[in-house]
Order: structure tokens, then sequence, then C-alpha cells
């Protein structure tokens, strides 16, 4: 009653002023509201939009070293449903409910950057609550020297009176403020790490569940609040693209480039680049194992899904990437047990489980697939690695996961993907005998992957002879071709790169038994790597830079008749 009181007298205090003033003011303004409840949250993973509210639930998603160690945690963001656009203050708030171990809500300024072996963390806010601690952690977007143990900039630890109350984040200015039940809670000077004009939203829990029962983002009409979809939603292929000038010459031939989820939804100019040239996309990391099945018989399918509806939408065919693989494995698949033949008969029907279960779940939305990816030694030898795979299978392990998916999916093409078979030499010949050898043994193997990394044009540059040289070998083996993998070092020079970028490609279009053409990433804002030092390093490799094409786009096209 004393608040309302209070208010009461406040207007009527107002109005007097106005009529003392003689002259009237002029309506202020509401503000804009918007509840996130109702927004789209199909695509995040551990998310689940109820009658209530949304469910969260844990799903364990980390990112494993390439020798199968670490485990940098990596919570998703709704990165193709909804985000916020706003350019000044905001209130976001939120409500939890039944909370069993944790609750962590992030807002960030943009999406994190996903490499194949860690995250770079964006600028932005994450609260964690655990009973009735709430643990604030602030980020401002700046790169630690290991990528791996993101450092925030400001960690603090508050205790709730309540903690089924409201939390919420108000950013005035320079300035956040958290507050819980409207006590406040903390008051830091971190502002400005929301400065993009965007809000990306996220809902993840490391060990437990809880509901998230109100989610609501308010700000003054100035501000420009409203919601937002994906950006390559806006992306539009275009008539002297790479793929309609490679269509002109074989209308059945793809163009195609690896993608991640981030990019393509937070991204105008990587959406344009993308539409624009490419007629088939890879998904670069989202299909692989530690993404798609965190947890032994938890499948997050979302981002993987919401990346074949953006394809399917612009008209663009998927190459699936990839079942059997030494790397990329979550912890369950590296442990389970091979000593025994028990051991290894359990051990093979949750890899047997595993296959049939992915590959049903994207029957039909794929035009090939990467069924065994890199089988051979990392040291360019030809022996093959004992991954899990190999453990438990033994050596033939690729013709039994070849019928297996051909089981759960008779279209779909198979593919057997390697680095280092490029040009003719023991690497190639390990790899046409292991794919006629696993073909012989009941396998499909439609083709191979070459992936073309040209890491030192000195020692990994592919002259077009020999690569015309092993299209003919494998075309006489009757097995077809996809380069998988191009990229390219500018370390040489702009104009070496292009020239390399170029002759791979015609090549490749000039033969029939080479059906695809793939670069590993389009444009070089996402091309990061950790050097030996720790450090992490941005690459050239790319045909973009920031929005803009290099030489290599341009040498592309001309190979293309453009």
């Amino acid at each position: 009653m004393a608040g309302r009181t209070h208010t009461l007298m406040t207007v009527l205090a107002s109005g007097l002023l106005l009529v003392l003033a003689g002259c009237s003011s002029p309506t202020p303004k509401p503000d804009v509201n918007v509840d996130l409840l109702h927004e789209n949250w199909q695509d995040i993973p551990g998310v689940t939009a109820g009658s209530n509210g949304l469910q969260v639930t844990a799903t364990d998603r980390r990112i494993v070293e390439q020798n199968g160690t670490g485990g940098q945690p990596n919570p998703p963001l709704n990165l193709a449903g909804t985000h916020l656009m706003v350019s000044g203050d905001f209130t976001l708030s939120a409500t939890f409910a039944d909370v069993t171990g944790d609750a962590s809500w992030a807002l960030y300024d943009r999406p994190p950057v996903i490499a194949d072996e860690f995250r770079v963390e964006p600028a932005g806010l994450r609260l964690t609550l655990q009973g009735k601690d709430l643990d604030i952690a602030v980020f401002d977007g700046t790169q630690k020297r290991d990528m791996t143990q993101p450092v925030p900039v400001h960690d603090e630890r508050a205790t709730l009176t309540d903690p089924a109350a409201t939390l919420s984040v108000h950013r005035s200015g320079d300035n956040l403020e958290i507050t819980s039940g409207g006590d406040k809670i903390a008051s830091l000077p971190f502002g400005k790490v929301f400065s993009s004009g965007e809000l990306w939203l996220g809902l993840s829990s490391d060990s437990g569940a809880f509901d998230v029962t109100s989610l609501k983002a308010v700000a003054p009409e100035s501000a420009g609040l409203r919601t937002s979809g994906v950006a390559v939603a806006d992306g539009q292929s275009s008539s002297d693209g790479l793929q309609a000038l490679a269509a002109k010459t074989r209308p059945d031939f793809k163009i195609g480039a690896a993608v991640a989820l981030g990019p393509l939804a937070s991204d105008a100019d990587y959406a344009r680049e993308l539409v624009g040239n490419f007629g088939s996309i890879t998904p670069e990391n989202a299909m692989k194992p530690q993404f798609l099945s965190p947890q032994q018989g938890v499948y997050t399918f979302e981002e993987a899904d919401a990346i074949v509806a953006i394809a399917e939408r612009k008209g663009m065919t998927v190459h699936g990437h990839t079942i059997a693989f030494s790397e990329a494995m979550p912890r369950w698949m590296q442990d389970l047990p091979s000593g025994t033949d028990s051991e290894r008969k359990s051990s093979a029907t949750a890899l047997l489980d595993y296959v049939k279960t992915v590959v049903t779940h994207f029957k039909g939305h794929l035009a090939s697939l990467d069924v065994v990816n890199e089988p051979f030694d990392v040291d360019q030898g030809t022996s093959m690695q004992q991954n899990i795979w190999y453990r438990v299978f033994g050596p033939g392990y690729p013709a039994v996961v070849s019928k297996a998916v051909y089981d759960a999916d008779p279209g779909v093409k198979q593919f057997i993907n390697e680095n280092g078979a490029d040009v003719p030499g023991p690497r190639q010949g390990a790899l046409l005998k292991l794919t006629r050898d696993t073909n012989a043994q009941g396998g499909h193997i439609y083709g191979v992957g070459l992936q073309a990394h040209i890491y030192d044009l000195d020692t990994d540059a592919i002259p077009q002879e020999q690569l015309s040289r092993t299209l003919a070998t494998f075309q006489a083996a009757g097995l077809y071709v996809r380069i998988s993998e191009n990229d390219v070092t500018d370390d040489h020079g702009k104009d070496a790169q292009a020239k390399q970028y170029a002759s791979v490609l015609a090549t490749c279009l000039g033969s029939r038994a080479c059906v695809s053409y793939t670069t590993w990433g389009v444009d070089n804002r996402y091309n990061w790597s950790i050097d030996d030092s720790g450090n992490l390093q941005q690459g050239h490799d790319f045909l973009f830079d920031d929005g803009q094409a290099r030489p290599a786009y341009d040498a592309m096209k001309s190979a293309l008749g453009g």
C-alpha cells in the first residue's frame, strides 16, 4: 500500500507542476517489452519449450583436444533461434524453478568462435545459480593465452536471500547492475561488454536441470529493442558466384564450404559470402561425435539440424562429417572397454547404436557422408590409427561402419576422407587399398575425400599434373573423389595462394571422377588456431577477409570461366 501511495503522490505532484507552468508535456513513450519465453528456442541443445516455460537439462557438451585430452565446456547459445538487438540500456530478467544441481544463464555480445579444439569466449556475462549461491562471471572478449580455460575479467559469488526470486541484469551506460527480487546483488563497471548492439542468450546446466518460468527483456523505446533471427536468412545466391559459374560447365558439380552455426546466425558478411557462392555445405564441427552425443545415449542434434535446415532453405546440399574418427570423440566413446571379447561385444553395440541413431536421424537430408575420417596415422604414414573403432572391430572396422550406415540410409553416398593422399605416394596407395578392401568386405564406399590442406607451399603444394594422375587412379578403381577440405596458406604471398587454389579447383572440375570441391572455411574472421607456444593466431587461408574477397577468390572465378 505504501508503494502505491508514493506512486500516486508522485503523479499528482507532477500534474500540479504542469498546471503551474501553464504548459503541457508530451506523454512519455512506453518501454519496449519482449516476452522471450514465447520466442524460438527449438534449436538450442538441452532446452525444451513447455506449457509453463522452458525446461533445461544438462548436456555436458565439451570440446576435446586433438589427442583426446581436455574437455573445455561448450555451453550452448540460442544461435538459430531468437536473439535481441538493442542499442542502449536494457533490463533482462529471469525466474528459475525446480533447480537441481545448477542453473546457468548467459548473455553474450556475440556468439563464441568454435574451433576444432577450443572455444573463444566472447564478451558477456554468465550467472550461475547453485543453491543460494550466485556466481557472477564477466568476460570482456580479450583473448587469453590458454583458450581452453577462459578467465573472466571479473568473478564473484553472492549469497541470495531467496533463490527463487527473479534475477535481473540492468545495463545503464558503462555499468551493470545485478538484482535478485529487486535487491541489488552487484554493481559492476562492465556495461561496455555489451557494445555490439546484440544480445545472445544461453541457458544450461552442468549437472542437473531447471525450469525457466519467466524470461523478459525491457528497454526504453529509444534503445531500439527488437528480436532478430539468423543473418543467413538474408543471403541470396549470385548469378556470378562460384556455384553458378561451375554449374555452367557441370550442372551437377558442387562447390562447397565448411560452415559453423555461429557466423551463419550472426554475420551478414559471412552469410552473403556463403549463400552467394556455394551450393553445398559441410558442418565443420556440428556433426562430429562430441557435438552430437556428449553423453552415451544423449543426443544433441539441434545445432546440426539448424545448419541442415538453413542449407535446405537456401537450396544447398549437405555433406555429413563425420562418423568414425579418432578425434572429436566424447569421453564416453573414448573410454569404451575393449580388452575382452565380452567388452568388445558390449562396446560394439554402443558404437553401432550411435551409428544407427545418427544416420537415421539425418536420413534423406544428407547427399553424402564421411563414414570414416582420417583412418591413417597422424605422422603421414600408412598404419591405421588404433582408435576405439579399431580396438573394438579390428582393422576391418571401415566395412562394419559402412554396412551400418547403408542399413540406416542406403541413399547417402559414402566417403572415406583422408589428408596427405592428394598426390601419388604410399599414403594414397594405402587409402586406395583400404577403400577397395572395405567394399570387398561388403562395404558401400562411393569414393574418397582428398582434403588438400596446403599448410606449407614448399611441402604440401599439389601440382596439377599429380592431382590429375590421382583422379585418374581412383577413377580406374571405380571410385569418385571429393576435394573435401581445401585451404591454402598465404605464407608465400597472395598470388601464390591464388594460383594453388585455382589449380586444384580447375583440375577437379575437369575430371568426371571429381564430383565436388569444398574449401575448409569461408571468411578469415573465423580462422583461428593455437600455435606451439599456446598463443591464439589468426590464419589467412580462406577466400575472404572480413567481408572482402581475396585474390584467390578472383582466381577461382577465372578458373570457372567467370
